[in-house]
Formats: C-alpha cells, sequence, structure tokens
C-alpha cells in the first residue's frame, strides 16, 4: 500500500520549512514510527517518522529543499520491509560508476563544491554509503582534491603544492563556509528588526545576591529531598522576582501591535536557552501560578529538551517578558536586545564579589549586575528605573515576595 509522507501543519507564524537530514533511504527498511526526515523551520527541528513498517519508495524532496505546510515530501510502501535487502544486494554486484547512488544529497553537494574525489571517502552510512559527516571528517582530516584526467601536464611545474593536502597546506590560511540556518538567520533576523524599529534604551542596576545565596544554602538540600531531585537554582527567584515587578509595572509585560499597545493581564516568561543550533526561548506560562520548584524543574526540562532539539513550536510560541542569563558563561555586563513584539528583557550576569560600603563599612559581597532594555515607545524612563529596582528589592529580601509587598 502506497501512503504519501508529508511535513507536519506548520503554525500561522512559520511560512515554511527546510529539508534537514534525511535519515532514511529509498529503499531502506523503516519501523512503524523511527525518524526519518528532520525539517527545520525558524524556530525549531521537525521530526516525520515513518507511518507503519515498510520502505521509502521515493523521495521527493532533498535536502535543503524548501517545503511548506502539509506538502509531500516523500512516497512510502507499507509492508514492504523484504524490500530493503534488494539495494544492498545491486550494490555489492554494482559497477564502481554505481557508488554515486551511496552518496547522500548532502555529501554529493560538498563533494562537488570541494572538487573531492569520492573513491576516496569512506562511507559509515547504511551499506556504506557517504553521509555530509564523512565529507566533512574528510576535509578536517586532510583531503586530497580529486585531480582531472589532463591533469598531470598541468601539475608539474610544481611537485610539491601537488602533494599538499588541501586545506592543510603550508602557510595556507584555511577559510570554512558554511550556509547560514534557518534558525540563525531568523534571530539575526528578528535581532536587526528589534534594533531598527524599537526605541530601544538599556537601564542597568546591581543587586546584592547574598540573601539568596544564604537562604538557597541553608535549603536547598531539603528542597531537592522534598521535590523528587529538583534542585534550587537562582533562576527560579528572578522569575517569581520580576513576575511581582510586572504585576506592578504593566507597561513592561505589554506588547505593541502596530499602533496599538496591548497589555497582558497574565505573565509569560521567556527564558533565553542556549543549544547546538542558536538560542531559544521557551515561555514559562502563568509564572504568577508556578512555584519555585515548578519553575526550577520546567526550565530544567526545557534545558534538556533544547540540547537535545526536542523543544516543540508550543513551548516557544507567544511571552510577555523575557529574561536572559549571560552570566552562566562569564559574562559581566551586556545590553540584551528585545525579542519583539515583547516590550522588555531582563538580563542577567556574573555574581562577583566586590567591596560594597555597607552602613559605613566596607565589604566584600556578591553582586550581580542587571540590565532591563526596553521600548521607549511604550515605557517611559521612570518605569524602567522602578522595575528594575522593585526586582533587586525583592531579591535582596526574599520575604517580600512571599508577603507580596
Amino acid at each position: 500500500m502506497s501512503i504519501e509522507i508529508k511535513a507536519p501543519t506548520f503554525p500561522e507564524s512559520v511560512a515554511d520549512g527546510t529539508i534537514a537530514t534525511w535519515h532514511k533511504q529509498p529503499g531502506e527498511a523503516c519501523s512503524a514510527d523511527e525518524l526519518i526526515v528532520d525539517i527545520e523551520t525558524d524556530k525549531v527541528v521537525l521530526e516525520v517518522v515513518a507511518p507503519e513498517d515498510g520502505v521509502i519508495a521515493e523521495v521527493l524532496k532533498g535536502e535543503g529543499d524548501t517545503v511548506l505546510s502539509d506538502e509531500v515530501i516523500a512516497k512510502f510502501e507499507a509492508g514492504a520491509a523484504g524490500s530493503a535487502a534488494a539495494p544492498a544486494a545491486a550494490e555489492e554486484a554494482a559497477a564502481p560508476a554505481g557508488d554515486a547512488d551511496k552518496i547522500g544529497p548532502a555529501a554529493r553537494k560538498l563533494i562537488e563544491e570541494n572538487g573531492l574525489d569520492a573513491s576516496q571517502i569512506s562511507g559509515t552510512g547504511k551499506n556504506g554509503g557517504i553521509t555530509k559527516e564523512d565529507v566533512q571528517n574528510f576535509m578536517k582530516n586532510g583531503a586530497p582534491a580529486a585531480a582531472p584526467a589532463a591533469a598531470p601536464a598541468a601539475a608539474a611545474p610544481a611537485p610539491a603544492a601537488a602533494a599538499a593536502p588541501v586545506n592543510v597546506a603550508v602557510g595556507e590560511r584555511v577559510e570554512k563556509r558554511v550556509p547560514m540556518t534557518r534558525l540563525r538567520a531568523t534571530i539575526a533576523k528578528r535581532l536587526v528588526e528589534a534594533q531598527q524599529n524599537a526605541a530601544m534604551l538599556t537601564t542597568y542596576n546591581e543587586v546584592n545576591m547574598k540573601p539568596v545565596m544564604e537562604l538557597r544554602k541553608q535549603y536547598k538540600d531539603l528542597f531537592e529531598k522534598t521535590h523528587n531531585g529538583t534542585r534550587l537554582g537562582f533562576m527560579s527567584f528572578f522569575v517569581k522576582a520580576a513576575t511581582e515587578a510586572l504585576k506592578k509595572f504593566p507597561a513592561v509585560n505589554a506588547s505593541i501591535d502596530g499602533n496599538d499597545m496591548v497589555y497582558h493581564g497574565y505573565q509569560d516568561i521567556g527564558v533565553a536557552v542556549s543549544t547546538d543550533r542558536g538560542l531559544m526561548v521557551p515561555v514559562l506560562r502563568d509564572t504568577d501560578a508556578m512555584s519555585l520548584a515548578d519553575v526550577e524543574s520546567t526550565i530544567a526540562d526545557f534545558g534538556k529538551r533544547g540540547r537535545e532539539g526536542k523543544l516543540g513550536m508550543e513551548d516557544m510560541q507567544g511571552g510577555t517578558f523575557t529574561i536572559t542569563n549571560g552570566g552562566v558563561f562569564g559574562s559581566l555586563m551586556s545590553t540584551p536586545i528585545l525579542n519583539p513584539p515583547q516590550t522588555a528583557i531582563l538580563g542577567m550576569h556574573k555574581i562577583q564579589e566586590r567591596p560594597m560600603a555597607v552602613n559605613g563599612q566596607v565589604e566584600l559581597l556578591p553582586m550581580m549586575s542587571l540590565a532591563l532594555s526596553y521600548d521607549h515607545r511604550m515605557i517611559d524612563g521612570k518605569e524602567a528605573v522602578q522595575f528594575l529596582v522593585t526586582i533587586k528589592d525583592l531579591l535582596e529580601d526574599p520575604a517580600r515576595m512571599l508577603l507580596e509587598v
């Protein structure tokens, strides 16, 4: 039975996607629900699985091709698992010219762009097929360029250069050109738009983290035991402090839609997560109703799924405010860029001991710099400063968050 394999239904905010990787090639046996292809969108990588046991009969969209929502990308033969052995036998008996069939589309493109000899590349894919990673590893380890048939005469004047492998010649300054992923391109586009379209300003302050650190030290073991292994970090305190501040200053929790200012009666806070593919901002929903344990466990889950590429569209849609933590990478100060259509973003930084004047005495205190970037079209400087001071006050006296004062 023939089945059409279609791209997933994309949300309204996603126009199209790109075929990233075919994990199965025509003729390969597939089990039901086995991953067969990844489709990269502006936000996430979507996985398409086999509908039943069978084989892929034909690939209609190759790696790098753009696909629309619900577009047919391949044809699948259900119940044809036995045919997977046929290509292997054919490859075994095929002449060397038939090896081209064992090269994936992305791998073939790299080979052609770099003038490589496919016969020198060892394949690690199915039935010895050459994958994109095989080509990249071959180039990394010093790949000799494919020699044209009429090359001997031309090569004679410079035998030393001919013997040197591509990308590792003495004195050569190596460059590597890699196409920008859709996610990286979208991040770049949105950040540039934010700077061009918003009247963005940043206000700074610093917070004494000693009260939060002492509270965490006192209760972290009991907290972890009580909440089934969930660790108490600093981000939950910032999320709860930001939530209380957002309730006091609704303009910071608003967004701009054309000429309208949209005030949200809820707090959905996005938390920036760094992944190999780029920066992602999954959203904590209704943070006013979340406990510290809820916040910590959800953020931990976001981080894990982000690293595994498992974050879904629904995880990153919406959001009324964003928190980004450059401190985990050692940043002492930065200017975060707005995440449109939101009107403000809070930047956390590294905790560092600094000498501070306390009641006429100099003390070494663990201080953190805070940065609030905001859209001046929506938020006045007075509100932005007071919002940041409110977060500072709540963190320096955590009991105020419990008492809501």
